[in-house]
Protein backbone atom coordinates (compact mmCIF):
# COMPACT_ATOMS: atom_id res chain seq x y z
CA UNK A 1 0.00 0.00 0.00
CA UNK A 2 2.93 2.62 1.29
CA UNK A 3 4.05 1.81 -2.74
CA UNK A 4 0.80 2.50 -4.05
CA UNK A 5 0.37 5.82 -2.38
CA UNK A 6 3.93 6.75 -3.09
CA UNK A 7 2.24 7.05 -6.86
CA UNK A 8 0.41 10.56 -5.92
CA UNK A 9 3.02 13.30 -6.21
CA UNK A 10 2.40 15.57 -3.33
CA UNK A 11 4.72 19.30 -2.48
CA UNK A 12 5.98 19.02 0.42
CA UNK A 13 5.34 21.25 3.31
CA UNK A 14 6.95 22.22 6.95
CA UNK A 15 3.74 23.08 9.35
CA UNK A 16 5.17 25.54 11.69
CA UNK A 17 4.13 26.41 15.15
CA UNK A 18 4.87 27.33 19.07
CA UNK A 19 5.21 25.31 21.71
CA UNK A 20 6.84 26.17 25.36
CA UNK A 21 7.62 29.45 23.74
CA UNK A 22 9.57 28.19 21.11
CA UNK A 23 9.05 27.80 17.47
CA UNK A 24 8.70 23.86 16.17
CA UNK A 25 7.98 22.48 12.90
CA UNK A 26 7.85 19.24 10.73
CA UNK A 27 7.34 18.22 7.68
CA UNK A 28 4.65 16.92 5.74
CA UNK A 29 2.97 15.88 2.06
CA UNK A 30 -0.30 14.75 4.06
CA UNK A 31 -1.68 18.62 3.35
CA UNK A 32 -4.61 19.11 1.14
CA UNK A 33 -7.69 21.84 1.00
CA UNK A 34 -10.76 20.85 2.26
CA UNK A 35 -13.12 23.74 1.76
CA UNK A 36 -13.18 27.47 0.49
CA UNK A 37 -15.71 28.72 2.57
CA UNK A 38 -15.11 28.37 5.36
CA UNK A 39 -11.74 28.64 4.40
CA UNK A 40 -10.43 24.86 5.94
CA UNK A 41 -6.91 23.01 5.20
CA UNK A 42 -6.06 19.52 6.68
CA UNK A 43 -2.75 17.97 7.91
CA UNK A 44 -1.95 14.63 9.36
CA UNK A 45 0.69 13.66 11.31
CA UNK A 46 1.38 10.06 13.10
CA UNK A 47 0.18 9.36 16.25
CA UNK A 48 3.21 8.85 18.23
CA UNK A 49 5.14 12.14 16.87
CA UNK A 50 5.80 15.15 18.83
CA UNK A 51 4.39 17.25 16.20
CA UNK A 52 0.84 15.48 16.88
CA UNK A 53 1.60 15.20 20.66
CA UNK A 54 2.41 19.17 20.59
CA UNK A 55 -0.03 20.63 17.69
CA UNK A 56 -3.37 19.97 20.12
CA UNK A 57 -5.23 23.40 19.84
CA UNK A 58 -2.39 25.55 18.53
CA UNK A 59 -2.28 28.12 15.55
CA UNK A 60 -0.46 26.78 13.15
CA UNK A 61 1.06 27.39 9.54
CA UNK A 62 1.83 25.39 6.47
CA UNK A 63 4.32 26.66 4.72
CA UNK A 64 4.53 25.21 0.98
CA UNK A 65 7.85 24.74 0.39
CA UNK A 66 10.32 25.98 -2.71
CA UNK A 67 12.40 24.00 -5.05
CA UNK A 68 15.29 25.54 -3.12
CA UNK A 69 14.26 24.38 0.27
CA UNK A 70 15.13 21.16 0.42
CA UNK A 71 17.68 21.61 3.55
CA UNK A 72 14.43 23.37 5.40
CA UNK A 73 12.35 19.80 4.58
CA UNK A 74 15.50 17.61 5.73
CA UNK A 75 16.07 19.46 8.90
CA UNK A 76 12.17 19.22 10.17
CA UNK A 77 12.34 15.60 9.26
CA UNK A 78 14.87 15.03 11.62
CA UNK A 79 17.89 15.38 9.43
CA UNK A 80 19.54 18.73 10.71
CA UNK A 81 22.17 19.97 9.04
CA UNK A 82 24.53 21.88 11.38
CA UNK A 83 24.98 24.63 8.91
CA UNK A 84 21.38 25.27 8.40
CA UNK A 85 19.96 28.64 9.95
CA UNK A 86 16.30 28.18 10.25
CA UNK A 87 14.34 31.61 8.06
CA UNK A 88 12.03 32.12 10.80
CA UNK A 89 10.40 35.23 9.81
CA UNK A 90 10.11 38.12 11.47
CA UNK A 91 7.37 39.51 13.78
CA UNK A 92 4.89 36.82 13.30
CA UNK A 93 2.21 35.82 15.71
CA UNK A 94 2.45 31.78 14.75
CA UNK A 95 5.88 30.94 13.65
CA UNK A 96 6.22 30.88 10.20
CA UNK A 97 9.37 29.79 7.41
CA UNK A 98 10.71 33.12 5.00
CA UNK A 99 10.83 32.35 1.36
CA UNK A 100 8.45 29.84 0.94
CA UNK A 101 6.15 29.53 -2.09
CA UNK A 102 3.27 30.07 0.08
CA UNK A 103 2.08 29.90 3.39
CA UNK A 104 -1.25 29.90 5.10
CA UNK A 105 -1.65 30.16 8.84
CA UNK A 106 -4.46 28.41 10.98
CA UNK A 107 -6.45 28.51 13.68
CA UNK A 108 -7.65 25.12 14.91
CA UNK A 109 -10.67 23.84 13.86
CA UNK A 110 -11.08 20.15 14.76
CA UNK A 111 -8.36 16.91 15.57
CA UNK A 112 -10.23 14.01 13.74
CA UNK A 113 -8.84 10.24 15.09
CA UNK A 114 -7.22 8.99 11.27
CA UNK A 115 -6.34 5.67 12.58
CA UNK A 116 -2.25 5.51 13.22
CA UNK A 117 -2.56 9.11 12.08
CA UNK A 118 -4.14 12.27 13.84
CA UNK A 119 -5.86 14.50 11.41
CA UNK A 120 -6.19 18.30 12.15
CA UNK A 121 -8.70 20.57 9.89
CA UNK A 122 -7.30 24.25 10.27
CA UNK A 123 -9.50 27.38 9.75
CA UNK A 124 -7.20 29.74 7.15
CA UNK A 125 -7.03 33.17 8.99
CA UNK A 126 -4.45 34.61 6.89
CA UNK A 127 -1.85 33.32 3.72
CA UNK A 128 0.17 34.67 1.00
CA UNK A 129 2.01 33.39 -2.01
CA UNK A 130 4.91 34.29 -4.28
CA UNK A 131 6.47 33.57 -7.50
CA UNK A 132 8.35 30.08 -7.81
CA UNK A 133 8.67 26.22 -8.11
CA UNK A 134 7.81 24.17 -5.32
CA UNK A 135 9.21 21.44 -3.49
CA UNK A 136 7.55 17.88 -5.27
CA UNK A 137 8.01 14.47 -3.13
CA UNK A 138 7.22 11.54 -5.43
CA UNK A 139 7.98 7.73 -5.13
CA UNK A 140 10.54 8.43 -1.86
CA UNK A 141 12.10 11.20 -3.69
CA UNK A 142 12.21 14.77 -3.83
CA UNK A 143 11.73 16.44 -7.28
CA UNK A 144 10.87 19.42 -8.62
CA UNK A 145 8.26 20.34 -11.23
CA UNK A 146 8.89 19.72 -15.04
CA UNK A 147 7.30 21.40 -18.39
CA UNK A 148 3.60 21.31 -18.27
CA UNK A 149 1.86 19.23 -20.52
CA UNK A 150 0.47 21.72 -22.35
CA UNK A 151 3.95 23.05 -23.48
CA UNK A 152 4.80 19.87 -24.72
CA UNK A 153 4.28 19.61 -28.86
CA UNK A 154 1.21 17.58 -30.17
CA UNK A 155 4.18 14.45 -31.29
CA UNK A 156 5.54 14.38 -27.68
CA UNK A 157 2.69 14.05 -25.96
CA UNK A 158 0.80 10.64 -24.90
CA UNK A 159 3.15 8.36 -26.29
CA UNK A 160 5.06 7.70 -22.80
CA UNK A 161 8.21 8.19 -24.11
CA UNK A 162 11.14 8.48 -21.27
CA UNK A 163 12.65 11.83 -22.61
CA UNK A 164 9.88 13.41 -23.62
CA UNK A 165 10.27 16.06 -20.73
CA UNK A 166 13.65 16.88 -22.65
CA UNK A 167 11.69 17.42 -25.67
CA UNK A 168 9.35 19.95 -24.00
CA UNK A 169 12.23 21.94 -22.85
CA UNK A 170 13.63 21.79 -26.04
CA UNK A 171 10.33 22.89 -27.92
CA UNK A 172 10.41 26.06 -25.79
CA UNK A 173 14.06 26.81 -26.23
CA UNK A 174 13.42 27.23 -30.43
CA UNK A 175 10.10 28.92 -29.51
CA UNK A 176 11.90 31.42 -27.43
CA UNK A 177 15.09 31.50 -30.36
CA UNK A 178 12.78 31.29 -33.73
CA UNK A 179 9.78 33.27 -33.28
CA UNK A 180 7.18 32.10 -35.66
CA UNK A 181 8.88 28.63 -36.95
CA UNK A 182 6.54 26.72 -34.42
CA UNK A 183 2.97 27.24 -34.74
CA UNK A 184 0.58 26.82 -32.21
Amino acid sequence: MRRSLASFATGVTVVTYAADGEPRGATVNSFTSVSLDPALVLVSFGRTTKAAQLLGDRPFTINVLAATQLSLAMNFAGRPSPNLTVPWSPETAVPRLHGTVAWLECLPWATYDGGDHLIFVGEVVRYDHRRGEPLLFHRGEFRTVGPAIADLPPFAMGHGARDSHWIGYAHRLHHVTEPGLVGP
